[in-house]
């Protein structure tokens, strides 16, 4: 069995060694001639696929160590036989983190506190899901806009009017799709932009083409009251400078990028091939996972109970150092084709991230461990 996989996905020796001979190429670099001599693909989002790239190749065998499948091509891929796998839910908390790490940010830029703000979420799956329960729990008042799940049921949905009339902070988490009643590619259009309240926060670490971004350039050279944090962008990895440099937070494609979340996608990946050849899963990722990284937070129990959840947030991740790596590279060249490789090296070379759990805390009383339990820390003594 020859298994050509993207380098950035971790422990592919761990559970894939003994599945057949591996061959590594950057996920941009996979194509149709590389295809051609495998027998199975493991992608991450960067690698696009058609089943024409396919007409000529072995590939029976498709996994994405990813949430998302639109670089993907289903409905011809399906067509010629191939299965298509992918990693639902596995880099959740990652960007959930996130998004707390810029509600963060953009509370201490504004002074305005980010636990008394309406957050409107678009798209409630494994990621908006879970980033809506995360809020609640942490005392927020929160709007969930989701066409598509509230046509099956789901009940407190509201439309992307209503929210867009009363969300103060917008954070997307759609999957990109073009076409249909409920098409997210420019979901955030130049009329939608203009109609955000005044002082919105708008947060976009789905994909990029969900905002419209030259319309949201020209947007924001006549409204300084809307933040934004952009962390995938419509042709990246192009970046255009002028739209970073107007954006509050810019970072490339790292929001989900905690080790934890990769290390769950290639686990899931690997139990979908078991399952696809029809054996028993003999690995576990437990076996595998490594403790760098984790840490042990003592805090101070006379602190207030605020400072002590953005305190072990920060300590966990903060979205500034991303941010700040980006606007250094970008400050070294203004070469398109720098900016692309730049893009894709801060991807590859990403530092060690791991995600609450892996942080254990001590030293905190009841209404600081309720706070910080719901954002998903372990902490002892409760």
């Amino acid at each position: 069995m020859r298994i050509l996989a993207d380098e950035n996905i971790p422990l592919l020796d761990a559970f894939f060694a003994d599945q057949g001979s591996i061959t590594r190429l950057p996920g941009r670099a996979i194509d149709a001639a590389a295809m051609a001599s495998a027998d199975a693909l493991l992608l991450r989002s960067v690698t696009r696929v058609t089943a024409d790239m396919l007409q000529d190749s072995p590939v029976r065998f498709i996994g994405t160590c990813t949430i998302g499948t639109d670089h993907l091509d289903l409905p011809g891929l399906a067509a010629a036989g191939v299965h298509v796998a992918s990693a639902p839910g596995c880099n959740a908390r990652g960007v959930v983190e996130y998004v707390l790490s810029a509600l963060l940010t953009l509370s201490e830029r504004t002074g305005l506190d980010w636990r008394q703000r309406c957050v409107g979420i678009v798209g409630v799956g494994e990621v908006g899901g879970r980033l809506a329960a995360t809020l609640r729990n942490l005392g927020l008042r929160v709007l969930c806009c989701d066409p598509p799940r509230k046509e099956q049921g789901a009940a407190d949905m509201v439309s992307l009017e209503t929210l867009l009339a009363e969300a103060d902070i917008i954070s997307c988490h759609v999957p990109l799709t073009r076409q249909g009643s409920h098409a997210t590619w420019h979901l955030f259009n130049q009329a939608r932009l203009q109609a955000l309240r005044p002082g919105t926060w708008l947060i976009n670490s789905s994909r990029g083409p969900v905002v419209d971004n030259s319309a949201l350039n020209a947007v924001l050279t006549e409204r300084n009251d809307v933040h934004v944090v952009l962390d995938v962008w419509e042709h990246e990895p192009a970046l255009e400078p002028q739209l970073v440099s107007r954006c509050a937070l810019a970072t490339p494609h790292i929001a989900g990028y905690s080790l934890d979340g990769k290390l769950r996608g290639t686990e899931m990946i690997y139990q979908a091939w078991c399952s696809f050849n029809g054996q028993p899963v003999q690995r576990q990722l437990s076996e595998f996972a490594p403790t760098a990284g984790c840490n042990y937070l003592q805090l101070d129990p006379g602190a207030p109970a605020d400072w002590q959840l953005s305190h072990a947030l920060r300590w966990v991740y903060d979205v500034r150092d991303d941010d700040a790596r980006l606007r250094a590279m970008l400050a070294r060249t203004a070469d398109q084709a720098a900016i692309h490789s730049g893009f894709d090296r801060l991807r590859k070379d990403y530092p060690l991230r791991r995600e609450t759990p892996c942080v254990r805390i001590s030293g905190v009383e009841r209404t600081s461990a309720v706070l910080l339990k719901a954002a998903g820390f372990s902490v002892l003594g409760q």
